[in-house]
């Protein structure tokens, strides 16, 4: 058994004894990225288990360790963790617990300091927990996050984007039950192969790499029929993660709706682009706003190859660019507003309902101030400038129930389907702007 060492603070390191013993466990929140994030921590030699369990035991769990003010995603992460470490499958002395930390204003900068407590108060606090971050926050002898796994990371969001997006526009009329999910697990072996053996980690390989993926999801069988079409937006969290939403997705494509999911691209950009304003509001140095403004453009580069393989199928609908995004929200929200998903939450539903996607649910975790204020706070301003917008705010919390937040789905379903087939113009104002495909 690995010896426990502490550093001078009084916290708990990850040696790297523990690395070569150690599980690391890791909560879900999107389900193809963050699979292909633990393969990669995987070839970098950890052994990594991605948590995918859904019971209300998850819940119980964390309003037993967190106090019921924190918000949903944060009892339900810590919830998870706890959960797995007491279910019996692993051995809490074998085990370790892996969380992000961004090192922001928000929840996920205080994530790792709930959980430690938590663990204390469960008697568990033997149990090592290690930071994934890019700030330079938290550091442990046994868990590195080198330029080779960043890199591989990065590339495997950008994978995750294309591969979550096309898989959402086959799997609700795919002819064979079962073909996407299964053509999704085969892009994702073939990918994490290639970056195994050094390839598909440049641009231009990832532009081949995003045509081989539009070609293989464009050869799916599909019916004919065209479904409604229903955007999905709101806290990050409970936006993606199945966890959080009670299967959201899973639900939509029940009631014959095919769910448009925004990828995880644009918030990337976007905190990378609020680290530029923050020069600009606040102060601070050239060279840092120039870094900035650099590892920016090439992210959107690589967005819009991303979107041309997918215009180019000439079947899917692409997303549009970060740009189009930051047009869009003008006259509605200044860049500085910034915590949680900001300005961007807003800008998502505005290009979903510019993009013909009018209907639309917003996610909405107890304890998200923030997105109260840019998801919910913001729907009325939305309809009286898009009166044929159909947006419905659902509230998720530990005593939400599932059936009241299904019911009102149902019914901005129910209103979608009556609005089918009429042409409405995408806004009242008397010129609306040039649509983006979603």
């Amino acid at each position: 058994m690995a010896k426990l060492i502490y550093d001078e603070t009084g916290r708990l390191l990850f040696t790297e004894e523990m690395k070569r013993e150690y599980t690391l466990l890791i909560p879900q929140m999107l389900p193809v990225h963050f699979s292909m994030i633990a393969r990669v921590l995987e070839d970098a030699g950890y052994r990594t288990e991605m948590l995918n369990t859904h019971h209300r035991g998850i819940v119980d769990e964390g309003l037993k360790y967190v106090h019921n003010d924190t918000c949903y995603p944060a009892l339900l992460v810590i919830g998870q963790l706890i959960d797995a470490v007491k279910s019996g499958k692993y051995d809490p002395h074998q085990v370790a617990l892996l969380i992000t930390q961004t090192g922001g204003g928000c929840r996920a900068s205080n994530y790792i300091h709930l959980l430690r407590k938590a663990l204390q108060k469960a008697g568990l606090d033997y149990i090592p927990v290690v930071s994934l971050n890019l700030s330079g926050l938290e550091k442990n002898p046994g868990f590195r996050f080198t330029v080779p796994m960043i890199r591989k990371a990065v590339f495997a969001m950008m994978y995750g984007d294309i591969i979550m997006m096309l898989a959402n526009q086959c799997r609700p009329y795919e002819s064979v039950q079962g073909d996407t999910d299964r053509l999704v697990e085969s892009c994702m072996n073939r990918l994490l192969e290639l970056m195994n053996h050094g390839k598909g980690l440049s641009y231009s390989q990832m532009k081949d790499n995003f045509k081989w993926i539009v070609s293989d999801f464009a050869s799916l069988s599909v019916t004919g029929e065209q479904k409604v079409r229903v955007g999905v937006v709101g806290e990050i969290y409970v936006k993606y993660s199945p966890l959080g939403n009670n299967n959201l997705e899973e639900f939509l494509l029940s009631e014959g709706a095919e769910p448009v999911v925004p990828g995880l691209t644009d918030f990337i950009i976007f905190k990378i682009y609020n680290r530029d304003v923050d020069v600009d509001l606040y102060g601070g140095k050239w060279l840092k706003q120039f870094v900035v403004r650099v590892f920016k453009r090439y992210v959107e580069k690589c967005q819009r190859a991303m979107i041309d393989a997918v215009s180019a199928s000439g079947r899917f609908h692409a997303p549009g660019t970060f740009e189009d995004l930051h047009q869009l929200i003008r006259g509605y929200l200044g860049d500085g507003n910034k915590m949680g998903e900001g300005w961007l939450l807003t800008a998502e539903m505005l290009e979903l309902i510019h993009a013909g996607v009018p209907n639309i649910v917003c996610t909405q975790p107890f304890g998200c101030l923030p997105n109260h204020i840019v998801g919910k706070g913001m729907i009325r301003k939305l309809k009286d400038d898009y009166p044929h917008s159909n947006i419905v705010a659902i509230d998720y919390d530990p005593g939400a129930t599932k059936i009241n937040q299904e019911n009102r789905i149902k019914l901005m379903l129910a209103n979608a389907k009556g609005l089918a087939g009429q042409q409405q113009p995408a806004s009242a104002k008397d010129a609306p702007r040039e649509p983006v495909s979603v």
